[in-house]
Parts: structure tokens; C-alpha cells; sequence
């Protein structure tokens, strides 16, 4: 089947990226359709598989916005399901929007001399960009899923691009030696494999798992690297070792729904802290591993619950009209009150030290963060 693409890749360079950079041409120059010829649409209490082929003008709007697709929920790929099926989960991996992909090997500072090796395959899209701007001989990519690097490899020969796909674990060992390592995948703190694979001055760029932080180093003769939280912002999927992410906290989350807990006043009304950024990315890196829900109750509160794997837990409501927040807690840690420390120091200071962050690495990935005064040791 014959599909005009080129248009629409054309449109979607002036979204994600700008005449004058080196990933203008690769953007225009990619089928981005080719890698998400199935994803996910969210609705109906779950995610309904759409297949691309059958609709082709959806398709490519689709493919060629600047959006990301999901291309996986749970244990189960859209290439796998019919169109139209219904299913429930979380996403495991997805074509990143465009304009993120660019933005991170943007801050990968990469020339056409660079070995870069692209962690988290995912569709395929992002070692096809960077095939075009460095030839396939100096692009690596990695997933921890074998159907995704099969695949990807699949798409990628099918337009001419033949990078060295590997399929295992992104913190695990890598497969060989590089300038430049991009990771389309959150890490808790930068792994020492990724410190031994990199070549002397050469650089990494990731996220940090459970925030918005994006995180650039450069190699130090000592083996660790320095650098700084970028001031953009962007959030991944964290790295897996298996089919799926750990199951959400039902349980718990039944307790804090019932129980009453120890019950106080917050000063503050209730936040959806995962679109407030630092707020989000400062209470993520003080108390990893929170999992964070919103709701509206009947008669128009707010309400926020806030879940954690040890057993702490906390729900918060403000009623309609009102600016504060009642607050019931439970558990070995209070994490409302945590929530809250931070909430003050916004306020008082006018911003959160995480973003801009100078960022020294040890040679073993100790990842320590200072701003100021302030310090954090991932």
C-alpha cells in the first residue's frame, strides 16, 4: 500500500524540532508510521487497540503528531490485539512524541563522529533519527523486551536502516563502549554500567525515575561523571525487569478510603501533584516509590490519596469553596506532612532547588544532586 507520508513528516519537523537543527532533516526524512502501525487510545476504562492500515488518513494524523502513542499495556503489545479490543492496565512502553526524542539527543550534544547507543528501543523511532544523522554503523539501541527489538529490527530494515539492536536490561551490562548514551527509559540513579561503557569525556543523558528531572553528565577522568538537572523537563517509563511493573496498591489503597487514621488540617488545598513538576520531582526524590491517585467526591471535593509500598499512606480533601485541606494519615511515615514541608518552601522561596541541580557521580553511580544548600544522595 502506497501512503504519502512525506507531507506530514514535513508538518511535524516544525513541531518538533526547527529548520536550523541537524534532527530537522531525520525527522522529515522518517516514516514514523512505519514504527506504530498499532497503538493504544485511552477510553472506555481501559485502552482500545487502533490499527493504523485500516484508517489511513487516522493513521498518519496520528503517527505524525507530536504526541506519544502507547504501543504497550501490561504484558500485552497493540501489534498483538485486534482492532477495537479493549484492555486494562498500565502502559509498559510507548512511541515517545517526537519532540521529546529530539529534545533528549539534543542534550546528547551528538556529531556525526559519535557511537551513541540509544537505551529503550521502544517503536524503533529514535535509532532510526539518529541512523540518519550518524550512519547505522554508530548507533546502538537496547530494550529489555525481545518482542520490541525484533520488531523495531523488522520496521528499521524495512526502511533501509540497519543499526546493532540488542534486547536486555538497561541497567544491566551494555554492549560495548560509547560517546554518547541516551535513555529513553528512567533510572533510580545512573548505573555504574553505563559509567564503564562510556568513553573517556564522553556523555549520558537519562531521567530520574518518579520525577521530571532530566539529568546530563560528562565523564570524569575518575571514572564518574558531573553535570546538572537540565531546566526543561520531561518523564519516562522507569526500567523493568520483567513482562510487567510491579501491581498498583489496591489493598492500601482500600485502607486509606476507610480508615481514619490520624486526622489534621493541612493549610494547603489539595494539589495533583503529578502535574505540579517540582513539587512532584522534590517529594519523589525525598521519599521515593509514592504512588499518587486523584478523585472528585460527591459533592464536588477534591480528594488525593497518596500510597506507598511500606505501608504509609494519606488521603486529603478540600471541599468546595474551601482553601484548605482535611488530612488523614496512616502508616510508619506521614506523607502529607512531607507533601506539605515541601509546599511551604515553594511557597517561601518561590521555587524548588531540583531543577538546575549540579549532579556529581561517583565511579560506582552514587548520584548525589546540590543546589544552594540543599542535597540529595539517589
Amino acid at each position: 500500500m502506497h501512503v504519502d507520508w512525506k507531507p506530514y513528516a514535513a508538518t511535524l519537523a516544525t513541531e518538533a524540532t526547527h529548520p536550523g537543527s541537524q534532527w530537522w532533516a531525520p525527522v522529515t526524512a522518517t516514516p514514523r508510521h512505519i514504527f506504530v502501525p498499532r497503538w493504544y487510545a485511552p477510553g472506555g476504562g481501559g485502552w482500545t487497540t487502533v490499527d493504523g492500515p485500516a484508517d489511513e488518513e487516522t493513521w498518519l494524523k496520528t503517527a505524525y503528531s507530536d504526541t506519544t502513542l502507547v504501543t504497550r499495556v501490561g504484558s500485552t503489545h497493540a501489534d498483538h490485539t485486534p482492532g477495537g479490543h479493549l484492555v486494562t492496565g498500565n502502559p509498559t512502553s510507548s512511541s515517545t512524541l517526537p519532540g521529546l526524542v529530539v529534545s533528549m539527543l539534543e542534550h546528547g550534544r551528538i556529531t556525526p563522529s559519535h557511537r551513541l547507543l540509544d537505551l529503550a528501543t521502544g517503536s524503533g523511532y529514535s535509532a532510526a533519527l539518529a541512523c540518519h544523522l550518524l550512519g547505522d554503523k554508530q548507533v546502538t539501541t537496547m530494550d529489555i523486551d525481545p518482542y520490541l527489538t525484533e520488531a523495531a529490527s523488522d520496521r528499521l530494515d524495512f526502511i533501509g536502516r540497519h543499526p546493532d539492536v540488542f534486547t536486555g536490561d538497561a541497567i544491566g551490562e551494555l554492549p560495548g563502549d560509547f560517546d554518547r548514551i541516551v535513555s529513553m527509559v528512567s533510572v533510580p540513579r545512573i548505573p555504574a554500567t553505563w559509567l564503564r561503557a562510556l568513553a573517556p569525556g564522553g556523555r549520558l543523558v537519562t531521567t530520574i525515575a518518579g520525577t521530571g528531572l532530566i539529568l546530563t553528565a560528562d565523564k570524569t577522568p575518575d571514572g564518574g561523571a558531573t553535570g546538572r538537572v537540565e531546566w526543561d523537563r520531561a518523564a519516562f517509563m522507569t526500567t523493568r525487569t520483567g513482562d510487567d511493573y510491579p501491581p498498583l496498591l489496591d489493598k492500601l489503597f482500600t485502607t486509606a478510603s476507610t480508615d481514619d487514621g490520624e486526622v489534621s488540617l493541612s493549610p494547603f488545598p489539595v494539589l495533583d501533584v503529578m502535574q505540579a513538576w517540582e513539587v512532584w520531582s522534590m517529594l519523589s526524590l525525598t521519599a521515593p516509590g509514592i504512588e499518587h491517585r486523584n478523585g472528585t467526591d460527591d459533592d464536588g471535593a477534591r480528594m488525593t490519596w497518596m500510597l506507598h509500598p511500606d505501608g504509609s499512606w494519606a488521603r486529603a480533601r478540600t471541599a468546595p469553596g474551601e482553601h484548605t485541606a482535611t488530612v488523614h494519615q496512616g502508616g510508619p511515615r506521614r506523607l502529607y506532612d512531607i507533601l506539605d514541608t515541601i509546599r511551604r518552601r515553594w511557597l517561601e522561596h518561590g521555587e524548588l532547588p531540583v531543577y538546575g541541580a549540579k549532579v556529581t557521580v561517583t565511579p560506582d553511580g552514587e548520584t548525589t544532586l546540590t543546589r544552594g544548600g540543599w542535597k540529595a544522595t539517589l
